[in-house]
């Protein structure tokens, strides 16, 4: 299965206001990668975001950015509790 990456919060949650499928977090050192399923306009969406030309709706994208913060927080603390 083809993947969509990114690292940068505002354009995965850009990309979840627009309907692209989420699929994981992946930890790398320090930071982590958004995981989409490579939908055929993952990339468009992307650059779309990019260009400050994507449209959605802005609660979507609140609502995003909200549930991103949640996943990244909830991680750190199951690594957290797994070096316990």
């Amino acid at each position: 299965m083809d993947q969509f990456r990114t690292k940068d919060i505002y354009e995965a949650s850009a990309l979840i206001a627009a309907k692209a499928r989420f699929l994981h977090l992946l930890p790398d050192k320090h930071f982590y990668w958004f995981v989409f399923e490579d939908c055929d306009n993952c990339r468009q969406i992307s650059d779309s975001y990019w260009r400050n030309e994507l449209k959605v709706m802005a609660k979507d994208l609140t609502e995003a950015i909200r549930t991103m913060k949640d996943k990244i927080h909830s991680n750190n603390q199951y690594d957290a509790m797994k070096k316990l």
